[in-house]
């Protein structure tokens, strides 16, 4: 059994583990438990009664955070002509097309932590799906990141867009914010996020959509969350 360290041991005093917390009492206390000497961030879990074996359970999407993330993210546009020139004005660290494709294949080259493409570059981007796919790099029309507006995908991700998708267990991870956001902040990105996924329950799941809510700074202890915090 892996041994915990005195300061997690410390901070998971602090939390109740037969207590939910509302959205605002948790996004305090997870800003209290963090044991890091950075800026970590505090994230979300959320587990959904579902079963990801079946197609039409497997959730997948992307939403925009009303206070953002906190974190910069490095962004790489696929297009070519007016699409691409659009990219570079609006701020794409990184635009090209078959060039950069090369470049992902021959070069081992991940300078980059988000792709956005348009629907024309599918076909060359999938050849190197295999590359792509295993770290969660491939585009996609889900999460907006496949699009004919490339420059309406970067001002999304730079105001704080977040990708999402049901793990094997039917769990959805995010991250919410940085330990220095206020709490109110963070619990109103708690609240943006899971009336979204709320709103995506599909229609083969019966009774109890989200079945627990929790958050927890980067390494803390984790807090339950209180669903009845919630609109949904």
């Amino acid at each position: 059994m892996k041994k915990l360290g005195r300061k997690y041991v410390e901070a998971a005093k602090k939390v109740d583990k037969n207590q939910s917390y509302s959205a605002l009492e948790a996004a305090k206390l997870a800003k209290e438990t963090s044991i890091t000497n950075f800026d970590g961030t505090i994230d979300f879990a959320i587990k959904l009664n579902v079963d990801p074996k079946k197609a039409d359970q497997q959730l997948r999407g992307s939403l925009v955070l009303p206070n953002g993330t906190g974190k910069t993210k490095r962004i790489l546009v696929i297009a070519k002509g007016a699409a691409a020139e659009k990219a570079k004005e609006a701020g794409a660290d990184y635009v090209g097309d078959k060039d950069m494709i090369d470049k992902i294949q021959n070069e081992n080259w991940f300078d980059f932590d988000v792709i956005v493409a348009t629907p024309d570059m599918m076909p060359e981007l999938g050849k190197i799906g295999k590359i792509l796919g295993p770290k969660g790099l491939m585009p996609n029309p889900k999460t907006n990141t496949v699009t004919p507006d490339p420059a309406k995908a970067i001002e999304d991700i730079n105001k704080g867009m977040i990708e999402f998708r049901t793990d094997s267990y039917g769990n959805i991870h995010g991250i919410l914010g940085k330990v220095s956001f206020d709490a109110e902040k963070l619990a109103e990105n708690l609240e943006y996020a899971v009336r979204t996924i709320a709103r995506m329950k599909p229609a083969s799941v019966k009774g109890k959509f989200i079945t627990s809510i929790s958050i927890s700074a980067t390494m803390g202890p984790g807090i339950k969350v209180d669903q009845n915090s919630f609109d949904i």
